[in-house]
């Protein structure tokens, strides 16, 4: 147990001789690369709330990256993790089988979603955001709330989850750039129609920053507040490091201990992308490497 820089409580796993902490326990492809993963973690699972995440770090030699919790069971004592193996680490994660042991998880880290009866939701998963979206959208129904799902993709098969969210979601809208499914277009187009009939209460969005942006000019002229969950670089993820460092409302918030959820109506977004810009070059020789070496 530690203290993250705010003062909240926060669980190091670690591998130990004998223990079952931190193995794989069930892994899955989603789609061609989005995987998800069931990893024995008790100590994070007990006490994990929809919105958190947790650092993770494959190896000695690996880097640590911040993922959401997608789903906590008490009872058996595990977490589940959905990634999009895009980068170097998250490809050497993919890689790992059941059975594997992943050397240290930190978590939960970040502040809890702010779950309440707000009356009618709205929550948009982009991509593998809705693997974010998904614990959140279901806490909120959960809560009493008229949720409605919105969840964009490029095409039909990188849609993840669906199945699950119209399990308890009232209403489950798909989206997809190239018309292969759903509505032909962009999240932003049902949620127009949407703040247009006047029934819409509160929006949750979680997906690539330029899809949270238009959310939120979307929704700003009919003052519908509206949360999203920022993904700025991280290192540490207990508000020393700094790396996540974000403006909102004019102030600087550190991500990882005062989100990653904001209001998105303050949040500057041009700056956001300047600084998630910073170090793409260095990302994508990373990334050429892990393809040549997983070869």
């Amino acid at each position: 147990m530690f203290k993250t820089f705010d003062g909240h409580i926060c669980t190091l796993s670690q591998i130990e001789p004998g223990s079952l902490d931190n193995k794989i326990i069930k892994k899955r492809y989603l789609s061609e690369t989005n995987v998800e993963m069931i990893i024995n973690a008790p100590l994070i699972a007990n006490s994990a709330k929809p919105g958190q995440f947790i650092v993770i770090c494959n190896n000695e030699k690996g880097e640590r990256i911040p993922l959401t919790i997608s789903e906590t069971d008490k009872e058996a004592g595990t977490i589940g993790i959905i990634f999009q193996m895009v980068g170097r680490s998250t490809i050497e994660l993919g890689a790992m089988k059941e059975g594997d042991v992943i050397m240290s998880l930190a978590g939960p880290l970040g502040m809890p979603s702010e779950i309440e009866n707000f009356g009618n939701c709205v929550v948009i998963g982009g991509g593998v955001g809705t693997a974010i979206a998904y614990p959140v959208a279901r806490a909120l129904k959960n809560a009493g709330n008229n949720v409605k799902v919105i969840i964009g993709a490029r095409t039909e098969s990188l849609f993840i989850l669906v199945d699950e969210m119209k399990a308890f979601a009232d209403e489950v809208i798909l989206t997809t750039d190239d018309g292969s499914c759903g509505i032909h277009g962009v999240v932003t187009d049902p949620l127009k129609e949407l703040l247009e009939k006047g029934n819409v209460d509160r929006v949750v969005c979680i997906g690539p920053l330029p899809m949270m942006k238009a959310v939120s000019e979307f929704t700003k002229p009919y003052g519908v507040k509206t949360i999203a969950s920022l993904d700025p670089i991280m290192i540490d993820g207990t508000g020393m490091c700094g790396g996540c460092r974000v403006t909102v409302d004019g102030k600087t918030k550190f991500a990882c201990v005062d989100g990653p959820e904001f209001d998105a109506h303050l949040v500057d977004w041009d700056g956001l992308k300047t600084r998630k810009s910073f170090y793409r070059e260095y990302e994508a020789k990373q990334k050429e490497m892990a393809i040549k070496e997983a070869k």
